[in-house]
């Protein structure tokens, strides 16, 4: 049995749903709101390369058990971005949230907050997680805000982690919530979740 099986949640404002190649058309739709692919520290597809993108993220989930999920707006009932649980560690209970993006007209609001509350619940919760880890590039200032807003700490940086396509070498800043931490941030969670806007 796999450590990390395909879900859905349900929330609020929104829904997590396994990505499957049918998603392809949405996705190429949603990613074209912002043009998420022209931020150069990101690794977001352009619409026409979506069906490779898919190929590679359902490739990971057969060979590394990773596990990649679309994000659906429940309101309009349209796709909106993507995540993905990755980096399984199922021996040490240790896996880590990221690949994720969002349509720009959803960013800021709070499906990102409900999204994360929801897959770092199941994480703790149902898969007993000891840790969850998020990594950004150095450079995305406006996802290490994002991160440390969630309520996670930052464990370090990763100097010359990784080289991209195109040669650039990144570095990569690694933040995670540990079980003990977990009932305060869920808790600091839920009341984002509820403040007024």
């Amino acid at each position: 049995m796999r450590f990390v099986e395909p879900i859905t949640l349900t929330g609020t404002h929104a829904s997590i749903e396994p990505l499957g190649r049918e998603h392809e058309e949405a996705l190429a739709r949603a990613v074209a709101d912002g043009e998420l692919w022209r931020l150069w520290y990101t690794t977001v597809p352009p619409p026409e390369k979506m069906g490779q993108y898919i190929t590679i993220a359902l490739d990971m989930r057969e060979r590394l058990d990773a596990m990649p999920f679309v994000i659906r707006e429940k309101s309009s009932g349209e796709i909106v971005g993507c995540t993905r649980y990755f980096n399984v560690d199922a021996a040490n209970r240790r896996l880590e949230i990221g690949h994720t993006w969002y349509s720009k007209r959803v960013q800021r609001g709070p499906i990102n907050t409900e999204c994360k509350l929801m897959l770092l619940s199941h994480a703790f919760e149902k898969l007993q997680c000891i840790a969850v880890e998020f990594r950004t590039h150095w450079f995305n200032h406006a996802s290490r805000t994002a991160i440390e807003r969630l309520g996670a700490k930052q464990d370090g940086v990763l100097r010359n982690h990784q080289v991209s396509a195109d040669g650039w070498k990144r570095d990569t800043v690694v933040f995670s919530i540990i079980d003990g931490e977990w009932p305060a941030v869920k808790r600091h969670l839920r009341y984002q979740l509820e403040r007024p806007r």
